[in-house]
């Protein structure tokens, strides 16, 4: 995450407040390096259902709420709490579409069937001890909660004070915040960042393969190209003799 794109732009607005921890979205995603770097989230080795024919579709609309759908990995108690906790990690508010918008849960679990395999039982029994705690701590469980009282138990697991975790929670919510980020960021191909929401939250156009003095100037925002890397013949996986087309296992996370 070290090249730089377009800074964020600026909020119209109080930023979204998560309850008890005192940090807006803005802050998170300074803290975990997103705002003035590229998107350039740790999935480039990824290995996506489908890649031989990679994505060319373009998005024409802004989103709205996804519908619910069936998930390939986790549980429908496990999908219904992660749903929940992206949703407050970087939520929807006046700065705009946040992690629900970009399918950032669909892309946690569909990347648990192959390249995070091996955070599967960690997201098994995380899930679970979220569940328990919110339970013991707000008398529900964690989908049903108010916004407010997530948060809660959301600032609980980023102190560490939450119980019930293995090895702690402040692990558990680490990995949570991870992979909602990579989630919400990454190229659409990989099954998140749906119709470009990320990208177009922090203000990054998108891969560009020649950029000139005009692109290089800081201040003017910059037309979104709307394209996966993979849209690019060069940097497709894979093609057949009728060339690249779109609706690829993973294509712009649909």
């Amino acid at each position: 995450m070290s090249a730089t794109v377009p800074a964020t732009p600026a909020s119209n607005g109080p930023a979204e407040r998560r309850g008890g921890s005192d940090l807006s979205r803005r802050d998170l995603l300074k803290r975990a390096g997103i705002l003035g770097a590229a998107a350039a989230v740790p999935v480039a080795d990824l290995a996506p259902a489908g890649a031989a024919e990679p994505a060319r579709r373009v998005a024409q609309a802004r989103p709205v709420t996804p519908a619910r759908e069936s998930l390939e990995t986790l549980t429908a108690a496990e999908s219904d709490t992660l749903e929940a906790i992206v949703a407050r990690l970087i939520p929807t508010d006046e700065n705009g579409p946040g992690a629900t918008e970009a399918r950032a849960a669909h892309y946690i679990n569909r990347a648990l069937t192959g390249p995070l395999a091996a955070s599967r039982s960690a997201y098994s029994a995380g899930l679970a001890a979220v569940e328990a705690y919110a339970r013991a701590a707000k008398g529900a469980s964690f989908a049903k909660l108010s916004a407010k009282d997530q948060d809660g138990i959301l600032s609980d697991m980023e102190k560490n004070t939450a119980t019930g975790f293995t090895p702690n929670s402040a692990a558990f919510f680490n990995l949570l915040r991870t992979h909602t980020i990579e989630g919400t960021f990454c190229d659409p191909y990989y099954g998140g960042n749906t119709n470009f929401v990320g990208w177009d939250l922090i203000g990054y156009p998108g891969v560009r393969l020649a950029v000139g003095p005009d692109q290089q100037r800081t201040g003017p925002k910059q037309k979104p190209t709307h394209l996966s890397a993979y849209d690019y013949d060069m940097f497709s996986k894979g093609k057949t003799g009728a060339g690249t087309k779109s609706g690829g296992g993973m294509s712009h996370g649909r």
